[in-house]
């Protein structure tokens, strides 16, 4: 038997893919459809059709990406206690990162990989705010190697796979492209949004939570986070998981940087209503008391009504900060999460009253309830 066990980089330059190329419960997983006696990579390979570069990158990837069942969480329809589940993928030689939301609230969690390994757990830190998670497991199978979060931001068109759990079928994959980047969504009736996030038309379903979004050369590029509706997926950005994760492994949480505003992007209603140049910036609707802007920043000081819907008018419009321009509450969010700490001092630059200001402020750290 040949000692040379090639990384996941070179296996996948060897097989020639390129980034440029555009309820379960089977313990012994088998992408054959055979009957028990042997996992998916114990066959005979001869037996199966070519397949393609996504199967390349499905073979590279999928013994890196676990099932996450999460025991003594309350089940929805019954009040009872129960379990849920999701999916995550190997970071290092002792971590899986998941989703928060995969993983809050339960007492216990386990891991299936997809050779039929199962192993306990032990949560290491959560960040509700970014839905990231990092587990320490007991026991990493040899050939699940750590899957690389991706350095390069990722493009609208770039062909992505999504590796997961759906409905606890094991191993699937789905394929897609980046539909969108930078994206703010709302968290589910709570009062933030997850900032940074990528948008997909490959499938994502109950139970891919957690799992990894990759490229082509099967780096993460995204923590898939949660399906929109159809056609549409979402998955924490890798940038943003770089910077999140490695503070979870160290100190169990992450600080968010906090403005400490409420806002709304200038849209042509509000540049019409404030007798702004252009329809771009950030207007600041309301100044939280005692927040980091709090003395800085002046919030509007009245409302009226466009389209049916009310506009502020007066108070500060936000359009850079260190100079990087901030023309709508995406571009915001994204410089918040991946270029600043709390305790920064950022030089901001607004229109106030007719003229262009500028303000010096100190980020806060963004409360966790």
């Amino acid at each position: 038997m040949n000692d040379f066990r090639p990384d996941r980089r070179q296996f996948l330059s060897l097989v020639g893919v390129s980034g440029g190329l555009s309820l379960a419960g089977c313990t012994e997983p088998r992408r054959d459809g055979g009957v028990e006696g042997g996992s998916a990579h114990s066959i005979d390979r001869d037996d199966l059709a070519d397949g393609s570069t996504f199967t390349d990158v499905y073979d590279a990837v999928i013994e890196s990406v676990t099932q996450v069942r999460v025991f003594g969480v309350d089940d929805p329809l019954t009040d009872q206690e129960g379990q849920g589940q999701g999916s995550g993928f190997v970071y290092d030689e002792n971590h899986v990162v998941t989703n928060e939301h995969v993983v809050a609230g339960g007492e216990e969690v386990d891991l299936q990989y997809i050779t039929g390994d199962w192993t306990s757990t032990r949560i290491v830190g959560t960040d509700r705010l970014s839905d990231l998670a990092v587990l320490e497991v007991e026991h990493i199978p040899e050939e699940a190697t750590p899957l690389p979060l991706a350095q390069d931001r990722p493009v609208v068109g770039q062909q992505v796979l999504a590796v997961g759990n759906p409905f606890g079928l094991e191993g699937s994959m789905s394929q897609g492209v980046v539909s969108g980047v930078d994206r703010t969504i709302e968290a589910p009736g709570q009062d933030f949004s997850f900032p940074n996030v990528i948008q997909t038309d490959a499938a994502v379903n109950p139970g891919n939570s957690g799992g990894p979004l990759v490229d082509l050369d099967g780096n993460v590029i995204g923590v898939v986070h949660a399906g929109g509706g159809e056609n549409i997926g979402f998955a924490i950005s890798a940038a943003l998981a770089n910077r999140v994760v490695p503070a979870l492994l160290e100190d169990g949480e992450f600080e968010h940087s906090y403005l400490g505003i409420q806002l709304a992007s200038v849209d042509r209603f509000i540049a019409e209503e404030n007798d702004l140049e252009e329809a771009a910036g950030i207007a600041v609707v309301g100044v939280v008391d005692g927040g980091p802007a709090d003395g800085v920043l002046e919030e509007a000081t009245s409302t009226t009504e466009r389209g049916g819907e009310p506009v502020p008018v007066g108070g500060d419009v936000i359009v850079e900060l260190d100079g990087e321009p901030i023309p709508d509450r995406h571009a915001l969010s994204t410089f918040l999460a991946l270029e600043t700490s709390p305790g920064n001092e950022l030089e901001v630059r607004l229109w106030r009253d007719g003229e262009i200001v500028v303000e010096t402020l100190v980020l806060g750290t963004r409360p966790t309830e």
